[in-house]
């Protein structure tokens, strides 16, 4: 067992100094954290709490907020009319009733969205007043079945209705915007407007509760002369940023989590926003492998380390937390221990974590730090 001991400096920032090393996570020790202490974590509510509600609802986030996230998290896309509104992507087939709507049927289209053919509607031939007249469903019903009953009850929020309720509850706010290559290709960006809402609710300084990420880094590397607000760096389990592809760049998301890779990322961005499996691999049967050395490669250039995304059904667990029967009825939707796996990511020196469900980050964190 560890202890922890937490001391609150000017403006309420709390800091946690661990008495001795985390040993016994993988048989060895943690550098991460016991280098030189970790600061309390900040639980994200991924999409608001989409474990519990329709992701991007202000339902969602409103659950979020209630279950005590840090901060909560809009992804953002453009409406025609260049209203920024909060969906994962610009299609909308999977999150919206839009298909009952038949006056809006010759808006189906296919169009490549970062290489990648898709027939669906989307979001940027669409007006607010016209995309207000759609009603969310739950993405992924057949895993979560419980949320579907919440389909047909919210509309698509703006963004701006999103940071007025963070503000309003003295949450942060945690933007990402979607596509930014395929956007600037048709004369969309969202960057710009996205500073412009943050500035006029007094959001614009390094010290607010804003983070601004994204998958992509010439997004991002245009915005860091732009804001003083924090950037933070994605880095998926594969693939490579879309504006490298686009650009014949070489490089992928396994090269950026290298030493050089982050150093890189050092010179535009405040942090990284890494999949699970760049902290801690997992193999062919998802069993976690040993941890790598990315939270303290990251941490010695002063990045923040976020990670995601932490969803607490058993299909969406390392095996190593999975509960209950496999072969049971409804195995893969029962709820794992995703408080042990959030402990364990917590212990390696993560500074944030993006939960479906943030009561789980919440009661996690204060079994860990005890706050």
């Amino acid at each position: 067992m560890f202890h922890v001991r937490k001391r609150v400096l000017a403006g309420g920032l709390a800091v946690v100094a661990a008495a001795g090393a985390y040993v016994g996570l993988t048989g060895g020790s943690t550098p991460a954290v016991a280098e030189q202490g970790a600061r309390t974590p900040v639980v994200i509510g991924h999409r608001g709490a989409s474990g519990l509600r329709p992701e991007h609802t202000l339902s969602a986030y409103k659950v979020a907020i209630s279950q005590g996230a840090d901060y909560i998290e809009p992804d953002v896309v453009a409406t025609k009319d260049r209203i920024l509104v909060a969906r994962h992507d610009n299609w909308l087939a999977d999150t919206t009733d839009v298909e009952n709507h038949p006056q809006f049927a010759d808006r189906k289209k296919t169009k490549t969205i970062d290489g990648v053919s898709r027939t669906d509607w989307f979001s940027e031939d669409f007006t607010l007043a016209e995309i207000r007249t759609l009603r969310t469903e739950e993405r992924i019903p057949a895993l979560r079945p419980n949320n579907a009953v919440f389909n047909g009850i919210d509309t698509i929020p703006t963004v701006e209705e999103v940071i007025k309720l963070a503000r309003a509850n003295n949450v942060g706010v945690y933007p990402e915007t979607k596509h930014p290559t395929y956007f600037d290709g048709i004369g969309l960006s969202m960057e710009e407007p996205l500073l412009a809402l943050l500035k006029k609710y007094g959001l614009d300084d390094r010290n607010d509760k804003v983070f601004i990420q994204s998958f992509e880094t010439a997004n991002l590397r245009d915005l860091r002369p732009k804001t003083k607000l924090r950037l933070i760096q994605l880095i998926d389990g594969a693939g490579a940023p879309y504006d490298f592809v686009k650009n014949n760049d070489p490089r992928t998301y396994s090269d950026l989590v290298k030493p050089t890779g982050l150093k890189f990322i050092a010179s535009y961005a405040d942090g990284i926003g890494a999949n699970t499996s760049r902290i801690v691999p997992v193999d062919a049967s998802g069993n976690l492998g040993t941890p790598t050395t990315l939270i303290r490669d990251a941490h010695r250039l002063k990045l923040d380390v976020h990670t995601w995304t932490i969803r607490g059904e058993n299909q969406q667990l390392p095996a190593d937390f999975r509960q209950g029967n496999s072969s049971a009825p409804g195995y893969e939707r029962a709820i794992g221990d995703v408080n042990g796996w959030l402990a364990k990511l917590y212990r390696l020196g993560v500074d944030g974590v993006f939960c479906d469900d943030p009561s789980t980050g919440v009661s996690a964190r204060t079994e860990v730090f005890g706050s």
